[in-house]
């Protein structure tokens, strides 16, 4: 049996079906992911840290935060760029919300360091969370107010909007996967694990059971 070939629209119509369920339907399965912007310190392991979050597809090292159009990994840690050195994160926010995502970036950062995480010393090495729109800044603002006040003194984390985001080069990428012992010589050289451990106690990483309470 042969139909005459009309467009999907013309098609649900003759069959009397309603076109919301099959178009609406199918936009609602193919929702591209959400992406959040967060400065911690070294990206690799910032990536490293987002990777292991349940409903994060991807992480993307870059820059963000700076004045110069696509700049390369040296001109920003040579400094003058403005930039700092940052993870674009991709998920699935009927896994994961923008809160939990931020329970996360906290407890993998030295929130008291200025212009500095752990052995990195520099503005491309502040921390700082990239707001994409009033309700990501409403969250992150909130989040700041509650560790003020929890640990009773000044967070030097930023909170600024965001631009534009440069991904950093391809050998930066899942640097700490493609790399083990060069990354986790770096990694234990800077005491990462351990400055944490002793701002955060049991929740460094972020990834232990609060993590649930956070979304």
């Amino acid at each position: 049996m042969s139909f005459p070939s009309l467009p999907a629209p013309r098609w649900f119509a003759l069959l009397g079906l309603p076109l919301s369920i099959g178009l609406a339907g199918q936009s609602l399965a193919e929702a591209p992911p959400a992406s959040a912007v967060f400065a911690g310190g070294c990206f690799w392991c910032v990536e490293e840290a987002f990777d292991q979050v349940d409903g994060v597809l991807s992480t993307t090292s870059g820059f963000s935060g700076g004045h110069v159009e696509n700049p390369g990994y040296n001109q920003v840690v040579a400094g003058g760029t403005g930039h700092a050195e940052v993870v674009q994160v991709e998920y699935d926010p009927t896994v994961v919300d923008y809160s939990a995502l931020l329970h996360v970036f906290w407890r993998n950062i030295d929130p008291f360091a200025v212009d500095r995480q752990f052995c990195d010393a520099g503005e491309p090495y502040r921390s700082a969370i990239f707001p994409m729109n009033d309700e990501e800044r409403r969250l992150a603002e909130a989040s700041l107010e509650a560790l003020t006040e929890r640990f009773g003194r000044e967070i030097a984390t930023e909170i600024n909007d965001f631009e534009a985001f440069y991904p950093a080069e391809e050998y930066h990428q899942n640097y700490y996967r493609k790399n083990p012992v060069r990354y986790n010589f770096y990694k234990s050289a800077c005491r990462r694990v351990e400055r944490l451990e002793e701002v955060w106690g049991d929740e460094a990483g972020g990834l232990s059971g609060d993590l649930a309470a956070a979304r």
